[in-house]
């Protein structure tokens, strides 16, 4: 069997913690700020953890 690849744009959006938790930014923060109150892209800032479902996704596409 060959080696498994690691999905190329899951890599750049997805990280694992040490415990196996799967982080993620948030969405709604790149582009279009302007107009965007200051509270609501401080609410944006930083990583989220993914929830359990889309986890299970996440880590099947970065081979773990």
């Amino acid at each position: 069997m060959p080696k498994m690849k690691t999905h190329s744009g899951a890599k750049k959006r997805f990280r694992i913690t040490g415990s196996g938790k799967v982080m993620h930014r948030q969405a709604g923060k790149m582009h279009l700020n302007e107009h965007k109150s200051s509270k609501r892209t401080r609410r944006l800032t930083g990583d989220a953890v993914l929830p359990k479902g889309d986890a299970q996704k996440a880590k099947k596409l970065l081979g773990k």
